[in-house]
């Protein structure tokens, strides 16, 4: 199972899209604060997310709290950052790895990049932009790790694939 962690995301709508993208996939969604926004059943009934009972969420106060919780994180890990020396093909991701992405406005954390600077990876993009949405790059990244591990779990075929 992929394990995608948002560090101190800050917009609902981002982490809704990613939970909804966590719920197609079976992947796990952990979420370190401080969260710019409330997580409690209540909120998530309000914000008409009906797919929220389909995703396993952690929220940890801390990124060394969720290393303390889960230790087999920092030997399969990956960091989406537009900083990194690398773009992601060049990855290669494991069933369960750990995939990170930091707060909207600034990222991850320059020592935590700087700790795991060889598991830092891009997606490319023309030098005028800035950046993706972070919904987009996780769901880019999920997709990525599913694939190269053939999409463990998932449907390959839809309803049309049946004979008529």
């Amino acid at each position: 199972m992929l394990h995608i962690v948002l560090v101190e995301p800050e917009i609902p709508p981002n982490c809704g899209n990613i939970a909804r993208t966590c719920a197609a996939t079976g992947s796990r969604l952990h979420l370190v604060e401080p969260l710019g926004f409330d997580v409690s059943d209540r909120a998530v009934r309000r914000a008409g997310l009906d797919y929220w009972h389909l995703v396993q969420v952690a929220v940890h106060p801390s990124l060394d709290a969720l290393f303390t919780l889960h230790p087999e994180a920092a030997a399969d890990l990956w960091l989406a950052t537009t900083k990194a020396p690398r773009d992601y093909s060049q990855a290669g991701f494991s069933p369960d790895c750990w995939l990170f992405f930091g707060k909207e406005t600034a990222g991850l954390p320059a020592d935590f990049r700087e700790r795991y600077r060889d598991k830092c990876i891009r997606i490319p993009m023309i030098d005028e932009a800035r950046s993706l949405n972070l919904a987009n790059s996780a769901a880019i990244l999920i997709y990525e790790a599913l694939r190269q591990n053939g999409f463990p779990g998932l449907l390959g075929t839809g309803e049309m694939s049946q004979a008529l």
